[in-house]
């Protein structure tokens, strides 16, 4: 395919290049700007997207979950239809390997769309229960009362940075959005303008081609418009992906509004790995293999990246060490997705390098200009000091090695560190029977749970779990990858005695979707009489 870029805002179907304040996207690798400008969107602008989203919302909220399915599913089609030279452009945005790297990205983006397809065809989403009258109860009837879940209405989300593709413009939290019913506005990431233009053509491409309504889908430019867009009275929740900065201060934002919206922010993680001892007396060699290239793949720009390594002292540990530390020193410098991510990256290194009892043992090479792998060690003093710097994400090709002293320090830290998206054990059979107090507390620090593999990857399907307490996000009740993040985007709406032929459809007697639904307290598809 060829395609021209524009750089306008995406409007209520329309493009919008009122502004005349520009970005660039610039070459990863060498720096070079593209020649197309981006206009950032104008307040008016802003208020515009929000206004399209906003008389969106009743008709795109209409359509049948098999109309929306058939919508995702055309999204997904234009998605697989983007060919080599979108993924060369997204490549030269990003640094990002276009093989296997982008195309399978492209992939997942089109296949969680997919997901949530079957999801809206599947109508468990409807949540549907039904409490039928009951006249001859006494003293008092019960009225006939019934819920389902409907979308809250316009939703604001954010693009990330680390996935052009699978956190961007079509990614989780668009495509959960669109699922639940709710159109949606989205601020496109500085870091790869080129791409998320792209993309959005993509949406627009099927949201003429399946008939819904013009302003389902609004794209704005700007660094400085997330405020904006989150303070606007017609967006009704927010999903971001970012650093754990700017997901406080869009959630403080949320909660400021004269009507407070949920803010649903994966921010920061430094996502654990407790290596216990018969795991290292068996795999001690092939775990150190393993992890550095968990800790160095894509860079190290993975939500899930492993920045913290625990053990209890032992001689298996300092076994494990030493050929963790050469498995670093194999690892070779590489190019971040932008300057300013080297940039907070080396600053993060130089941070651990200061601290007292921390050093660096080993490293992948010396660069300027690219990000290079580095494998420090740690005093215990230093993760059990109350300004917890070890648990300061540092978002790049680094982790953090501390040999602990007994068990006991491990369940104290367990008990007491932040929240996260991940905590992995590397564990035998003997290892977890005796460590049952330590999994409990991990339960309650982390929304998954690894045995013996490592979080660099997140599957895309029904049970997965991409969330956890704060820091790691701003509510550890949703998640933002998997089926289950349609939840975020959904409320229950109860209708008491209504005439049955008035009712939605997932809540009629006849059942007419086939749906599974909780009738007086019992799960069935049975029409009701």
């Amino acid at each position: 395919m060829s395609f021209t870029i524009l750089g306008h805002n995406y409007i209520g179907g329309q493009r919008s290049g009122q502004g005349d304040v520009a970005l660039y996207s610039v070459d990863a690798t060498t720096g070079a700007l593209f020649e197309t400008p981006f206009l950032t969107a104008t307040d008016k602008e802003v208020a515009a997207a929000v206004h399209a989203a906003e008389q969106a919302y009743p008709r795109y909220r209409a359509t049948s979950s098999e109309e929306r399915a058939r919508f995702l599913d055309a999204i997904a089609d234009e998605i697989d239809a983007l060919g080599d030279d979108f993924l060369a452009a997204v490549a030269r945005e990003t640094a990002l390997p276009a093989t296997p790297r982008l195309a399978g990205e492209r992939a997942r983006t089109s296949g969680q769309m997919r997901l949530f397809a079957k999801v809206l065809r599947r109508g468990d989403f409807y949540g549907a229960r039904i409490d039928t009258a009951l006249p001859q109860r006494q003293p008092l009837p019960r009225p006939d009362i019934r819920q389902y879940k409907i979308g809250v209405g316009p939703v604001a989300v954010f693009g990330a940075s680390n996935f052009p593709l699978a956190f961007s413009v079509a990614g989780g939290d668009t495509a959960a959005a669109l699922a639940a019913g709710c159109p949606a506005v989205f601020k496109a990431h500085s870091g790869h303008l080129v791409t998320s233009e792209l993309v959005a053509d993509a949406i627009e491409r099927a949201v003429k081609k399946t008939g819904m309504p013009a302003g389902t889908f609004n794209m704005i430019y700007g660094d400085r418009v997330g405020a904006q867009l989150v303070k606007s009275a017609g967006i009704q929740a927010v999903g971001f992906t970012g650093s754990l900065r700017g997901g406080r201060a869009l959630c403080d934002m949320a909660a400021a509004r004269p009507q407070p919206i949920p803010v649903f922010a994966e921010m920061s993680s430094i996502n654990p790995i407790i290596l216990l001892p018969e795991a290292l007396k068996l795999r001690g060699d092939t775990i150190a293999k393993d992890l550095a290239g968990s800790v160095t793949v894509g860079v190290g720009q993975l939500c899930t990246s492993p920045g913290l390594l625990l053990g209890v002292r032992s001689p298996e540990l300092t076994a494990f060490i030493e050929k963790l530390s050469a498995a670093f020193g194999g690892t070779t410098p590489a190019t971040m997705l932008n300057s300013g991510g080297l940039t907070h990256y080396n600053g993060g290194v130089a941070r651990l390098s200061q601290l007292p009892g921390v050093q660096v043992i080993a490293t992948g090479g010396s660069s300027y200009t690219q990000a290079v792998p580095h494998l420090f060690k740690a005093d215990a003093a230093q993760l059990f000091s109350k300004e917890a710097p070890l648990e300061e994400e540092v978002f790049g090709p680094a982790t953090v090695v501390v040999e602990l002293e007994s068990r006991e320090q491990l369940l104290d830290f367990a008990a007491n560190m932040h929240g996260q998206l991940t905590a992995t054990l590397q564990a035998e059979l003997a290892d977890l029977q005796g460590n049952q107090d330590l999994i409990a507390l991990l339960e309650q620090k982390a929304g998954r749970l690894l045995l013996n593999g490592y979080p660099t990857g997140v599957e895309v399907c029904d049970a997965m779990v991409h969330g956890g307490p704060y820091p790691a996000t701003s509510d550890a009740r949703g998640t933002s990858v998997g089926t289950l993040a349609i939840e975020r985007f959904l409320r229950p709406v109860c209708y008491q005695n209504y005439p049955d032929a008035l009712l939605p459809v997932a809540l009629q007697n006849a059942n007419p979707l086939g749906l599974m639904r909780l009738v007086n307290g019992e799960q069935t598809r049975a029409v009701i009489a």
